[in-house]
């Protein structure tokens, strides 16, 4: 555990507050939070890990809330969620065996990608699904390594899932959002469990960021409706690249 300064938790629970909020209005919260543990002083496992601990309140949150209203399709869900997991595993593993240069290195290039996808146009929307009952091909391997993935570094997975949930299983967008969230959600179990074992959690630290992270997502739903998405965008662009290039100093 780091032992941080009271003034430091103060400045984890306002930035996970702004964290929160941008997840909720434009998407990508980890893409800021993970490299700020890791700026903070966490080694780059432990921040990887710490930052789990708010994927996973904050996915269980959303995926009860869409049961509660009725929105739910447990099986596809369930069934799409297990292809991620070996993968999810395997990732996990492999991300707290690499040299915190090598993670930091990585962390900047999913930045930097992330960043330039904020302005990539929508697709024009075509005949989607409610429900699948059989999966292409193709969605076999792309679910294991976006599990890979998620286990590896997390960052950008949920423009990875809808990509492959509206692109290849032609899911609709309302269906990709629940499916999506309990697909982490499920995922993460597992990785934690990865990252408990060999020690790569900060409590403190990742507690204090999930509940700023919970409070922003709370008063963002209530606002995201009177805000301009293109103008979040623009300050989630602005607030990764500049966190890119401070990581990328440190280094």
């Amino acid at each position: 555990m780091f032992d941080y300064a009271l003034t430091d938790y103060l400045l984890l629970f306002l930035f996970g507050n702004f964290a929160g909020f941008i997840n909720v209005v434009a998407g990508g919260g980890s893409t800021l939070t993970l490299p700020f543990l890791i700026l903070m002083g966490l080694d780059a496992s432990v921040a990887n890990g710490t930052n789990r601990i708010g994927i996973l309140t904050q996915t269980l949150s959303a995926s009860l809330s869409f049961r509660k209203s009725k929105f739910k399709d447990t099986n596809l869900s369930l069934k799409l969620a297990l292809l991620t997991v070996p993968g999810a595993i395997i990732g996990a593993i492999y991300s707290t065996r690499i040299k915190n240069e090598t993670f930091q290195l990585i962390v900047i290039v999913v930045m930097v990608f992330v960043a330039l996808s904020l302005f990539i146009p929508k697709s024009k929307k075509k005949e989607y699904l409610d429900t699948v009952t059989d999966f292409p091909v193709l969605a076999y391997p792309l679910m294991l390594l976006v599990g890979f993935y998620a286990g590896f570094i997390q960052v950008g997975i949920g423009f990875l899932l809808m990509a492959i949930l509206s692109g290849v299983l032609k899911l609709n967008i309302k269906r990709v959002n629940m499916h999506k969230v309990f697909i982490v959600f499920i995922n993460t179990i597992p990785t934690m469990f990865i990252f408990i074992l060999t020690d790569n959690i900060d409590w403190v630290t990742g507690i204090v960021l999930s509940i700023g992270a919970s409070l922003g997502a709370w008063w963002s739903a209530k606002l995201s409706l009177k805000i301009d998405e293109k103008f979040v965008k623009l300050i989630l662009f602005i607030a990764i690249t500049s966190m890119a290039i401070k990581l990328f100093s440190t280094m």
